[in-house]
């Protein structure tokens, strides 16, 4: 099955993204499953490198580098990159500069499409 992540939450402030890259993390480890992620809106800020959190607080940076692990696909929306001053050699490994091209690409790949 091929599903098809969408974030648009900030990393922090809600749990929105958090739960998506809980989803997306345990789904791409299924023998079978193809997970790709799409960070759009306020979600670009999750793939920003470098992301220190209070000790206990979960790091959205390291959930996201376990989905990368899984052999999921990351995507970060080019132009919500550049409205939040985010540059690509900012991006956590792994994940990469997109755009909305690709994103309509990649939901006719997908089989589902999960929006958090």
């Amino acid at each position: 099955m091929k599903t098809l992540f969408i974030l648009n939450d900030a990393p922090y402030g809600s749990e929105r993204s958090y739960n998506g890259l809980r989803l997306a993390g345990a789904l791409s480890k299924v023998e079978g499953e193809e997970v790709k992620l799409f960070l759009i809106g306020d979600a670009a800020s999750c793939a920003k490198g470098g992301q220190k959190v209070p000790e206990g607080f979960y790091n959205i940076q390291l959930m996201l580098g376990r989905v990368l692990r899984n052999k999921a696909e990351v995507g970060v929306c080019g132009t919500c990159m550049d409205a939040r001053g985010i540059a690509d050699p900012e991006l956590a490994d792994g994940a990469r500069k997109s755009t909305l091209a690709e994103l309509t690409s990649w939901t006719q790949w997908a089989d589902k499409v999960i929006v958090f």
